[in-house]
Parts: structure tokens; sequence; C-alpha cells
């Protein structure tokens, strides 16, 4: 991407998911929002999830961390981003997830908040590349990978949520200085 480019994406900030972001979870446990993840969770699983997410700020840096994702001009909480470690093809790498609400949808945020997440990543050190792995009908966010300088290693066998096989591409960049 060129300086340009770069001094024109939004500016968003990463801020450590805590207990008081639950609200931001059920919105994103929402049919619109989980359409290519195998469609919304029990609550008993947000609440879980929501446990998983905020404990992970408690934790050292290299086993992970969430963030709601807010605009830096107004404050306003516009969706979520992480990432943690897993073993891929028998190597240690960071998986990242991220969802912008739909009504910020459209405005470069996701590929904003995926480029943070990979700089917060490379700070904490442990694993040397990260990887996100979109449904293969999921175009908005192939496109969001793609843009955010991510390479497409092609398609793989995914499972999410746990137990469902997907279709998924596999996006990845290093995270060597």
């Amino acid at each position: 991407m060129s300086d340009t480019a770069r001094e024109l994406a939004p500016l968003v900030r990463l801020l450590a998911w805590s207990d008081g972001d639950l609200g931001l979870l059920r919105r994103k446990n929402e049919p619109e929002m989980t359409e290519h993840l195998g469609g919304p969770e029990s609550e008993e699983k947000v609440l879980a999830r929501q446990d998983k997410y905020a404990a992970m700020s408690a934790r050292p840096a290299t086993e992970g961390r969430m963030f709601k994702v807010v605009l830096d001009e107004t404050g306003e909480t516009v969706g979520s981003v992480g990432y943690w470690p897993r073993i891929w093809q028998d190597e240690p790498v960071y998986e990242t997830g991220y969802g912008i609400l739909p009504e910020f949808r459209g405005r470069g945020l996701a590929v904003a908040a995926l480029r943070a997440v990979v700089d917060r990543a490379r700070a904490a050190g442990g694993p040397r590349t990260i990887h996100a792995y979109p449904s293969v009908d999921h175009i908005a966010s192939n496109a969001t990978c793609r843009k955010a300088g991510f390479a497409c290693a092609g398609e793989v066998e995914f499972e999410y949520p746990p137990g469902t096989t997907i279709r998924s591409n596999d996006w990845w960049t290093t995270l060597e200085d």
C-alpha cells in the first residue's frame, strides 16, 4: 500500500477486551454477523466466550489477545479483532479473527483493525506468522485480508465452529520485522 493510501486509512484504536464488552459480543452473535461462521451461538456459549476473551487480557501477550475496535476520532465501538496461538500444518502460528458491525462496514475499518492486530501480534513475540481463515464464499472478508497485505496460500478445509468443516482460504503474513 502506498504511503498516501495509509494516510487516508481510517484511524482505529484497539482496546483490550473487558468484562464490559458483553454487549458487543452479543451484537457480533447476530445472524448478519455470523452468516459465514455457522450462525449464532447459544447464550451459554456467548457468556463462555465473553469470559475467555476478558481473561486473555490477564495472560502473557504471546498467548493471544482480543480487542474491541474503536474509531480514534469519536471513540465509537465498531467491532472486534484478536489473535491467538494455534498449530497449523505442524507449525506454531497465530490465528486472527475480526468483525466490523454492519453499520460501520465499507469504510476500510476491518483492514485498519487487521493491520493493527498484526502489529500487536508482532510485538507480542511468539509465532512468526499470522493466519486468517475466511470462508471461500465470504467475499468481503477475503478482500479484507488481501487489502491488509496478507498472501493467500489457497483453499483449505477448516473446522469452525468445532465439529463443522468449511472451505476456507488460508491467508497469512509474516510477523518478522
